[in-house]
């Protein structure tokens, strides 16, 4: 859980600029990769990415999100530039709006009652939780997929390493 605002938007930034270089790893053709006829596109799932950071607004934010009901850009540019939009919006609404006694409040949220720390913790691992998603589904689809936590297989084949099994 968060106690400060500047510790939350610190993890944040790190945390919105790996996502940020998944999305513009992305391209138009990947956009319909899907791992299974009934689960979501790798596009959706980068969609999904955009529109979920409009959750904040049920923990009191005001910020310009996405028009409810507005359909995902076609190009994989497009979602990673609504992407970071969106995310400098989130940025300066956590910012400007909240102190760090608003982090010690709680908002009720899906019928429960939730510390907006919490919230903010549960929030960045949904973003982790997705970006793990379309990196394999990059994989599948023939991208390379960049390094998040560390090095990818790729890295230590360009680096002339044996990669680990």
């Amino acid at each position: 859980m968060f106690t400060t605002i500047t510790n939350f938007a610190t993890e944040w930034e790190k945390e919105a600029e790996l996502t940020a270089q998944v999305l513009s790893g992305l391209t138009d053709e990947s956009l319909q990769r899907r791992i299974d006829a009934d689960r979501r596109t790798l596009g959706a799932l980068a969609w999904h990415l955009v529109t979920s950071i409009d959750f904040m607004t049920s923990l009191g934010l005001d910020f310009k999100g996405v028009s409810e009901g507005a359909k995902a850009p076609e190009s994989a540019e497009g979602i990673a530039e609504e992407y970071r939009r969106i995310n400098q919006a989130l940025l300066e609404a956590v910012t400007t709006q909240w102190t760090d006694d608003t982090l010690r409040e709680s908002r009720t949220i899906g019928g429960g009652k939730w510390p907006i720390s919490a919230a903010l913790r549960y929030f960045l691992m949904h973003q982790a939780h997705h970006r793990g998603q379309m990196t394999v589904l990059m994989r599948q689809a023939g991208l390379r997929p960049p390094e998040i936590y560390g090095p990818t297989y790729d890295t230590w084949v360009d680096k002339g390493k044996a990669p680990l099994d």
